[in-house]
């Protein structure tokens, strides 16, 4: 199977680039499923019900998120409904929504780090085990979506979770990673994707709004970037029967 992940989609111009480039990339590669992490797509933070059916339009198979899941309110009914739209797995108990789904025969699993984070989150590496020892019929192909800061903390997780796992991929950061490789027990692994967003841009925002920031220290609206924009994605082919990844490589695309 050849799974296509798409990383933190930014705004207007990050669905614009993921509707130009999705079908394309899915027709000449033969992606039998696409996963796109979505938690900035609405103004660059959060994810509405509209901005999501957007990228599910453009052919997204599930869409994965992060700490902005909750920043429209109008998402919220959503999480508890049939739309595949993750938040991480590790948030407490009671809040809404799911962490993990099975569609098309693999579980897509959505965790989030501690590390650098304001908030107390439950512990990913022990969430995962308890959903790896509790939940029945496991499909072999298990796909994780580490939305974390620390390089560290995903580079951990891949190591924790080889030999369990299909693919652990890096979200959150926006800044590709060039590690994509086959651990030693055959998970594929890279510390982060990409963002599919605005090129002109500081991690998908207008410079001007955050370099104010960093300046004066005050805080200050942000607003995705515009003008030229790019798709950063990895492919991951894996084994049907094993679940074992075969082959990682990242895909870069840019709109003219």
């Amino acid at each position: 199977m050849l799974i296509l992940v798409v990383g933190d989609v930014i705004g207007k111009p990050g669905r614009q680039a993921l509707d130009k480039f999705l079908p394309e990339i899915k027709q000449a590669y033969g992606v039998d499923m696409t996963i796109v992490n979505a938690e900035n797509i609405a103004g660059g933070i959060g994810v509405t019900p509209e901005t999501a059916q957007e990228l599910l339009k453009a052919g997204a198979d599930v869409l994965t998120s992060g700490n902005h899941i909750w920043a429209h309110k109008a998402i919220l009914p959503c999480l508890d409904s049939e739309m595949p739209l993750l938040r991480p797995l590790n948030y407490p108990p009671g809040v809404p929504g799911r962490g993990y789904l099975i569609k098309n025969g693999v579980l897509v699993v959505n965790l989030i780090g501690r590390t650098f984070f304001a908030f107390n989150y439950d512990c990913p590496f022990r969430a995962m085990d308890d959903l790896l020892s509790k939940l029945k019929d496991k499909p072999p192909i298990i796909i994780v979506d580490f939305h974390a800061e620390a390089t560290s903390e995903k580079a951990a997780m891949g190591y924790y979770l080889d030999g369990r796992v299909s693919a652990v991929l890096g979200t959150h950061t926006h800044v590709g990673t060039i590690d994509t490789r086959i651990l030693p027990k055959g998970t594929a692994y890279v510390t982060d994707i990409g963002m599919t967003g605005p090129i002109d841009s500081i991690i998908g925002d207008e410079p001007e709004n955050v370099l104010s920031r960093f300046l004066t220290q005050l805080p200050n609206r942000l607003s995705a970037g515009n003008g030229k924009s790019s798709l950063n994605a990895v492919l991951v082919r894996i084994d049907d029967i094993t679940g074992k990844a075969t082959g990682i490589e990242r895909l870069h695309k840019e709109t003219e």
